[in-house]
């Protein structure tokens, strides 16, 4: 079968490698890609533009599409698809709601008794500064709708909850998705990801990741789409995972249903290990980046035929076989990132090149270039957490360009979350 891809992240390139690797594919392609993806045929358009995307696919006789980023499941690019005969992996506009509204995931959460931080909504500035002028801090300010990973605010004093307020609300450096936003506790603890696979009903996790939204070691810095990933996540036990499914994956799965929103697509979990149990922190409607880049090739089966059964509601038939090894992914990003930076720069990989999923490449006279702030991610493998970490970094090695940034600890935590474990 012809499979499309939809988006040109790193992300993309790792589910276009996977899907290439299906004995049920024929062809892979890419809708817009990028100059790095040569397992797929990049097709130019915008994923913004779903009639257009709808026009490629039926131009190239695409069997099954796959739909990598946020923006255009928010705006009904599944819907369009589904509408026009092109069976699509990923949510409908109603069900991506989970993502695209903070407020609306956290409402349903309360209705439902699944386990998160307290909160509350404002649409009023002078109304959210009055709140957290009587709270304690931390406190940590949300945007309501997308913000690319980057629309979360952890506050430690009065004077930066107030700027961030201003910031979202009145400076608007969100545009309209910092209209409306959610003012929450802070949760102490460590963090898990887990993205899985849902067809309405069911459930199937994928590994269970610790990913490092912060720019600098040591989470320090802005937050950025995410610097690196390590999986599984140590933290993780096999009866918190047991506890998860209970308490968290399958409520919210049975809550979108009884919304009127059945969810088909990748539904990915960011969780809180606190005290008193595991609390949602955030949902996406699909894959991660860079966790995604990490957590497929630790998958053994046929992931095309995995997703194929997501469209098909036939998940619970569905056996996945995952390896028992370890995996670490460095993201290499422009110098500067996520504040300004420059672009154009050659890329030399040497050996690492089989091992990387680009993202923010072009082609500049037969080179590939840098195009973006997130450039590409290198991933490797390892019977142990730490052989995965010393792989990867062995490879970013290999890797340069002008201003390359990345983080020296990524799986630091994870690491001692394993001694201490």
């Amino acid at each position: 079968m012809n499979v499309l891809v939809v988006g040109s992240g790193g992300r993309e390139h790792a589910l276009v490698k996977a899907i290439a690797r299906s004995p049920l594919c024929d062809s892979v392609f890419a809708l817009p890609g990028n100059a790095g993806m040569q397992e797929a045929t990049c097709l130019p358009g915008d994923p913004m533009d779903a009639q257009a995307v709808l026009a490629a696919a039926r131009d190239n006789r695409v069997d099954f599409a796959v739909i990598g980023p946020d923006d255009p499941l928010a705006a009904g690019i599944v819907d369009v698809l589904e509408q026009g005969g092109i069976p699509c992996f990923g949510p409908t506009a109603a069900a991506a709601q989970i993502e695209a509204s903070k407020v609306y995931a956290k409402q349903l959460m309360q209705r439902h008794n699944i386990p998160t931080a307290a909160f509350a909504v404002f649409d009023v500035l002078a109304e959210a500064l009055s709140f957290v002028s009587g709270r304690p801090c931390p406190l940590v300010i949300k945007a309501d709708g997308l913000a690319r990973g980057k629309g979360v605010v952890v506050a430690t004093t009065h004077a930066e909850a107030e700027s961030a307020l201003r910031a979202m609300m009145a400076d608007r450096v969100f545009g309209d998705s910092g209209g409306r936003v959610i003012i929450e506790e802070m949760l102490s603890g460590p963090e898990v990801s887990v993205l899985t696979l849902c067809d309405g009903e069911h459930v199937v996790p994928l590994v269970s990741a610790m990913d490092h939204k912060r720019a600098l070691d040591g989470d320090n810095g802005p937050n950025t789409g995410g610097m690196g990933v390590v999986a599984p996540n140590p933290y993780y036990t096999g009866d918190i995972a047991e506890r998860c499914m209970r308490e968290i994956f399958l409520p919210t799965v049975q809550a979108l249903a009884e919304d009127g929103r059945p969810f088909k697509g990748c539904l990915f979990f960011g969780l809180m290990l606190t005290q008193d149990g595991p609390k949602v922190l955030e949902y996406n409607a699909r894959f991660g980046d860079p966790e995604t880049q990490a957590a497929l090739p630790l998958i053994k089966s046929d992931l095309l035929s995995a997703l194929l059964s997501v469209r098909a509601g036939t998940l619970r038939d569905t056996d996945l076989d995952f390896s028992q090894e370890h995996a670490c992914c460095v993201v290499l990003a422009s110098g500067g990132y996520p504040d300004a930076f420059e672009t154009g720069f050659p890329i030399a990989m040497g050996d690492a090149a089989a091992h990387v999923d680009f993202a923010g490449v072009r082609e500049k006279g037969g080179q590939l270039v840098t195009n973006g702030g997130r450039v590409l991610s290198v991933t490797a493998t390892g019977d142990t957490l730490k052989a995965a970490i010393d792989a990867a970094y062995a490879l970013a090695e290999h890797i340069h360009f002008e201003g390359a940034h990345m983080r020296r600890d990524i799986g630091a935590t994870a690491l001692m979350g394993e001694t201490n474990g």
